[in-house]
C-alpha cells in the first residue's frame, strides 16, 4: 500500500471579525507555547485549575461554590449544564436564533422518553418540553418568560443570554424574576456574554445554571476550557435525579477542579486526562481579565461597536443586532441576496466575517479582543472595498472623516 504524505499544514493569520472564536491574546498563546511537558496531576497542573476556579467566581461574581471550566467548546459546557434535565422533565425553552434553537433541540433530547426517543431520534418531540419562538432579529423579553412560565410551570427554564445567531440581548433580569415567582430553575447560554458584559450571577437568583465558553469573550484559545456555574440548589437536584452522563456530570467534573461534596479541598482527584498547555493558556486569559476589569472592557466595546455601527449605516446598511461585541446587518437594497457572496469575498481575502447561519440571511461583523482605533479601522476599510467590490455605493472620504472625528481626540488609539 502506497501512503500518500502530506505537506506541514500552514495556516496563515486572518482577522478574525464574526461571532467567534475571537482573536487569541498573544500573552494566552505565549503561556500556551511556554507551558512545559507535564502530565495532569502534576502538582502545577492542579494548582493552575485551582486558581482559574476562584478567578472565574470573581469574573462572574458569584459565591457559587460549584464553578468552574469543562474541557471543550461552549457546547461542551452547555452539555453539562443540560445535563441535569431528565426524561420526563417540565421545562420551558426559549429560542430566539441559531444556537438558542440547537439548545432547545438538547434539551428535547435530554427530556425524551425512550419512547419519544424511539418515535424520532435525531429530534425527538418531548411532551414536556414547551419551546417559545421569538421571531429572528427580537429579543426575548420579561413579559414573554412571565406568561409561559405561569402557564406551563417547568422545572427548569432555559434563555440564551446573548443570541449571536441575530445578535440580540435578551431580558436577563425579567427572565430571573419570574424563575422566582413560579418557582423554576432558570438555565442560561452565557456563550456571548461572558467576558464581555459586565454582570454578577449572584444578582440573578432565579437562574440556577449558566454556561459559557472561552474563545468568545475570554479570547482564549477554542479548545481550552468552557466555564460554568450552578447553585446549590441545582446540585442538589442533580444529585436527587443522578444525569446520564460520567464525562459530562458537574459533580464529577467539579472534583478535578477541587470542590468535592460542596467544599473547596486542597488540589482535585482524577477525572478525565486535561491539558497543561491549555490550563495555561485558560489561566492567562482569566486574569488579563481580570488585570483590565469587566467594567473598563464592557465600556470599550460599547464604544467601539458605536463606531462599527455608524460607520456601516453610512454605507447604507441596516443593523438589526443590539450586542456591543457584533453587529448583525442588513445589505443596502442595491446588495439584497449578495450576502453569501460578499462573506466569502471577504474570507478569501483573510477577513473572516460570517453570515447569519438562518433566514433571513444577514451579515455578521465580530469585534472580540478587536479593541483598538487600527483594528476597528482595519475592519471597516475592508467592508467597505468589500461592497465596492460588488458595485455598492461608498462614499470612502466620509468614512474616513467619520474615523477621524470618533478617534481623534476622545478615544484612545
Amino acid at each position: 500500500m502506497t501512503f500518500h504524505i502530506y505537506p506541514t499544514l500552514e495556516i496563515p493569520e486572518t482577522l478574525a471579525a464574526g461571532p467567534g472564536p475571537g482573536n487569541t491574546d498573544a500573552r494566552v498563546l505565549q503561556a500556551f507555547t511556554n507551558t512545559g511537558v507535564a502530565d495532569h496531576m502534576q502538582g502545577d497542573v492542579l494548582r493552575g485549575m485551582v486558581e482559574c476556579k476562584h478567578m472565574l467566581r470573581e469574573i462572574w461574581g458569584t459565591s457559587n461554590t460549584y464553578t468552574f471550566a469543562v474541557a471543550g467548546t461552549g457546547w461542551s459546557a452547555l452539555d453539562t449544564m443540560f445535563s441535569a434535565v431528565m426524561p420526563g422533565d417540565k421545562v420551558v425553552a426559549f429560542n430566539n436564533g441559531t444556537f438558542s434553537d440547537i439548545d432547545t433541540l438538547t434539551l428535547r433530547i435530554k427530556a425524551a422518553t425512550p419512547e419519544e426517543h424511539a418515535a424520532n431520534p435525531l429530534d425527538p418531540l418531548a411532551a414536556g418540553v414547551t419551546v417559545i419562538d421569538v421571531l429572528h432579529g427580537q429579543s426575548v423579553t420579561g413579559e414573554m418568560v412571565e406568561a409561559a412560565l405561569a402557564e406551563h410551570k417547568p422545572k427548569w427554564a432555559f434563555m440564551a443570554h446573548w443570541e449571536t445567531g441575530s445578535g440580540r440581548i435578551n431580558d436577563l433580569r425579567g427572565f430571573s424574576d419570574a424563575c422566582e415567582r413560579h418557582g423554576a430553575m432558570g438555565l442560561i447560554d452565557a456563550v456571548s456574554s461572558l467576558g464581555v458584559e459586565d454582570f454578577r450571577i449572584d444578582d440573578y437568583p432565579g437562574i440556577a445554571g449558566w454556561a459559557s465558553c472561552p474563545q468568545k469573550g475570554l479570547c482564549c484559545l477554542p479548545l481550552t476550557y468552557a466555564p460554568v456555574s450552578f447553585s446549590d440548589e441545582y446540585i442538589d437536584s442533580l444529585k436527587s435525579t443522578g444525569a446520564y452522563s460520567y464525562v459530562h456530570n458537574p459533580i464529577f467534573e467539579a472534583r478535578h477542579w477541587g470542590i468535592v461534596d460542596g467544599q473547596d479541598v486542597e488540589k482535585g482527584t482524577y477525572h478525565r486526562t486535561h491539558s497543561g498547555y491549555a490550563v495555561a493558556a485558560f489561566h492567562e486569559s482569566l486574569r488579563l481579565t481580570l488585570t483590565e476589569g469587566l467594567a473598563k472592557r464592557s465600556g470599550s466595546y460599547r464604544t467601539h461597536e458605536k463606531v462599527l455601527r455608524d460607520a456601516v449605516t453610512a454605507m447604507g446598511c441596516e443593523v438589526t443586532s443590539d450586542m456591543p461585541s457584533l453587529l448583525v446587518l442588513n445589505l443596502p437594497p442595491e446588495l439584497a441576496g449578495r450576502e453569501m457572496e460578499l462573506v466569502l469575498n471577504c474570507r478569501a481575502r483573510g477577513f473572516g466575517i460570517w453570515p447569519t447561519l438562518s433566514a433571513p440571511v444577514q451579515v455578521r461583523i465580530g469585534i472580540l479582543n478587536q479593541l483598538n482605533r487600527q483594528a476597528i479601522s482595519q475592519i471597516i476599510r475592508l467592508f467597505a472595498e468589500a461592497m465596492r467590490e460588488l458595485g455598492g455605493t461608498v462614499d470612502f472620504e466620509a468614512i474616513e472623516a467619520l474615523l477621524e472625528s470618533r478617534y481623534g481626540t476622545s478615544i484612545a488609539a
